[in-house]
């Protein structure tokens, strides 16, 4: 397969199993992408990503445009190698974080003037900034600009993010890209479903090589969310990647799964390994609670995780309430982990045509443990 041939294995209602190339080798769908924003997963080195399964991750251009610049990236050779990763990587276009910067951007038809979070000097961001970064990256997906507008925002501000996404959308394709560099565009409107469905039909209308649903899980009510991506993900070319843009929790997961998304990412599993939590079949663990002092299980039974195969509740409550380093790294890893195992579970559920069942029986399991359902993190923000 050559970079962008994305090939359906199989499909079971809405939800499917499918294949991705890339420049740097095929992605197999359903597939949770780690978040590595700033040119790292948090606490991860790419060796355990592989041993843990990961098969593409995503970095962010508004960050490392700033810290270390993409000029520096490339002259060192590129993202992948700066890194250490020679799987494939994603790179979102910087658009969530300069549309979270309300309070010091201004948007024009030409691009967005902001602050820059790092020193407070004025930056600008254009498509064709945006691609060109990307571009110098090197990474294998880039994500074409768009404004994200936020949750709950009026009616004119949403159409007016759709006609701007779609006119910046033309620009980036437009922009020179690098050889086997694919290029996805991004579907806006909020929980308009009219508005949804006019920036599916523009986007859709131009040669990107997959699609992304973004501007959702940014705070918006939850069943309203899932059901907007289903409708929306129903729009978009079936032999075509569908990329949701922020989720991370079980639940979520195996909800957008449901509704035909192939891709997703979000900074939840590792935000939640730094601050002391696992997530488990049993809901989200806070490892700082007292009755794991002397919890002699791991933190998932069956789980092949490296904190799983070794170490016990106590020992990992012990090194978090003590500040140690290990603990955090070890959550972190065990949550990506979970994450990782549960796409590859729904895949196989998928091509064994028996995903509803698995589906419901693992909300089920979800339902009866203590999980505290968190809404996704919007791609790419810091983890």
């Amino acid at each position: 397969m050559s970079p962008g041939e994305f090939t359906l294995e199989a499909t079971d209602g809405d939800a499917r199993a499918g294949r991705l190339a890339t420049a740097h080798g095929e992605v197999e769908t359903p597939v949770f992408m780690p978040v590595g924003t700033r040119a790292t997963v948090k606490a991860v080195d790419p060796r355990e990503l592989e041993a843990l399964g990961a098969q593409i991750i995503l970095g962010n251009t508004y960050h490392l445009h700033f810290r270390p610049g993409a000029d520096a990236i490339a002259e060192l050779g590129g993202l992948h190698r700066f890194m250490g990763w020679d799987r494939p990587i994603l790179t979102d276009s910087g658009g969530f974080q300069v549309f979270s910067l309300a309070e010091t951007r201004r948007i024009d038809a030409d691009g967005v003037t902001f602050r820059s979070v790092y020193d407070g000097s004025e930056a600008r961001f254009t498509p064709e900034l945006a691609m060109a970064v990307q571009a110098d990256l090197g990474s294998d997906i880039a994500m074409a600009f768009d404004e994200c507008a936020p949750a709950g925002a009026p009616h004119s501000d949403l159409e007016s993010a759709v006609e701007r996404t779609s006119r910046w959308a033309e620009r980036c394709l437009a922009a020179p890209r690098p050889d086997g560099q694919l290029r996805f565009g991004i579907v806006q409107g909020g929980t308009d479903g009219d508005l949804r469905a006019r920036s599916a039909g523009h986007l859709t209308s131009l040669p990107f090589d997959g699609y992304a649903i973004g501007g959702l899980s940014v705070g918006e009510e939850r069943e309203l969310m899932f059901g907007v991506t289903a409708g929306t993900a129903a729009l978009l070319p079936a032999a075509r990647p569908r990329y949701f843009m922020g989720i991370g929790d079980p639940e979520g997961i195996l909800r957008v799964i449901g509704a035909g998304i192939d891709m997703f990412d979000c900074v939840l599993p590792t935000r939640l390994g730094r601050t002391g939590s696992a997530t488990t079949w049993e809901g989200r663990l806070n490892l700082r609670n007292a009755r794991f002092a002397r919890d002699d299980r791991p933190l998932q039974e069956g789980c092949e995780c490296p904190a799983c195969t070794r170490f016990s509740r106590a020992y990992i409550r012990h090194l978090v309430t003590q500040d140690e380093l290990l603990g955090l790294r070890l959550l972190t890893l065990h949550n990506l982990s979970f994450l990782v195992e549960l796409c590859r579970e729904a895949r196989r559920a998928i091509i064994e045509h028996r995903f509803a069942g698995f589906s419901a029986a693992a909300l089920e399991r979800l339902g009866s443990g203590t999980a505290q359902r968190t809404p996704g993190s919007g791609a790419g923000e810091v983890q």
